[in-house]
């Protein structure tokens, strides 16, 4: 696509001139016919330096170069909006692989694709445009909404839904049961998880995530979230729209996730708590507690004994306070200090 095409489709401004490119690269590794975007000044160097035929740059950056530029208040998400034209998916092919398993009772788009060794149990209801991959699963009474991807070897269990044009990646477990068990004196007693999980639309969950269904109520994701691979989420955990989550954290039951959250790789949120709208959690952070205000949390400790480390805990928290007091206390020596040169 010509640059001009690019922009007719996604706003910007063409600086320089109307060059073709036909895929995304790294300033580094860029070469003729590809694209790439410089987001931070501090890349002018490497930009100057690139082989790419065309940069994608803020209005002051691209001032600067002299290769063509479309120029945007925001290079890194127009450069995502670009390869996503110049890289599509593979194209839809619709039917069912005869290696497949289908129930007679299940209800499968005539424009959905379901490959080989992919089981869809009774019940269960494919939407239009949705691809199910190789050896997936998709459980009794689940609903798999329109345009979904669900890469080879995810599980659906049964209930589940699924909004429209979600993608889940390999190995995914989207309503395992939760980690529900009652201590009966000398062994425990299994409880039954009778909630389901309800995805939202535009979600993408990462390959080995899992997401427990609910024990009574459902696991909810909002709409537009992101979920990295390897993340756990428990029974109960609702997490607000377009949160994204990096990879490794865990999320015990009950735990509440507000809207446009940054979590960063393995952090730890423990259960029954909430953490508000607009919050970014530092990786390896572990959240005991509910967060009230939107900013920037971090924290973290070196192992040690559990008794010591809630001693150490607890006189932390007054650590400002003892910082005052000792300030208050050096001003007042101060005070009564001899002047210079007399004894005490």
């Amino acid at each position: 696509m010509r640059l001009s095409e690019l922009i007719a489709r996604l706003g910007g401004v063409l600086r320089g001139d109307d060059v073709s490119v036909d895929a995304v690269a790294s300033l580094e590794r860029a070469g003729p016919g590809q694209i790439a975007f410089i987001a931070q000044a501090k890349f002018l160097d490497s930009a100057r330096a690139s082989a790419a035929a065309a940069l994608i740059a803020r209005e002051q950056d691209a001032a600067a170069l002299e290769t063509p530029c479309i120029v945007t208040p925001d290079p890194y998400a127009y450069y995502a909006r670009v390869a996503q034209l110049l890289h599509p998916r593979a194209p839809l092919v619709p039917g069912i692989h005869p290696a497949a398993m289908v129930d007679a009772a299940a209800v499968v788009h005539p424009q959905a694709q379901v490959g080989p060794g992919a089981v869809i149990e009774a019940g269960a209801r494919i939407g239009a445009g949705s691809v199910i991959g190789a050896q997936a699963y998709v459980g009794e009474g689940a609903c798999i909404g329109e345009g979904c991807v669900l890469h080879p070897r995810v599980v659906v269990a049964a209930g589940c839904e699924l909004g429209d044009r979600v993608i889940v990646h390999p190995g995914a477990v989207i309503g395992s049961d939760g980690f529900g068990n009652a201590w009966a004196h000398d062994h425990w007693e299994k409880i039954p998880q009778l909630g389901r999980v309800r995805i939202g639309h535009d979600v993408e969950i990462g390959a080995n995530t899992t997401i427990d269904r609910g024990a009574l109520d459902d696991t909810v994701i909002g709409d537009g979230a992101r979920l990295d691979n390897l993340i756990q989420v428990a029974h109960n955990v609702q997490i607000g729209e377009h949160t994204a989550i990096a990879g490794c954290v865990g999320i015990a039951g009950s735990a509440r996730i507000g809207a446009r959250c940054q979590i960063g790789g393995a952090a730890m949120i423990s259960g029954h708590l909430s953490i508000c709208d607009g919050v970014v959690v530092l990786g390896g952070t572990l959240v005991a507690k509910t967060i009230h205000r939107p900013g920037v949390y971090s924290g973290s400790y070196p192992m040690q004994g559990h008794a010591d480390w809630l001693k150490n805990a607890a006189q932390l928290r007054h650590l400002d306070q003892l910082v005052e007091r000792v300030k208050f206390l050096e001003k007042k020596l101060a005070t009564l200090a001899p002047p210079a040169g007399e004894q005490a």
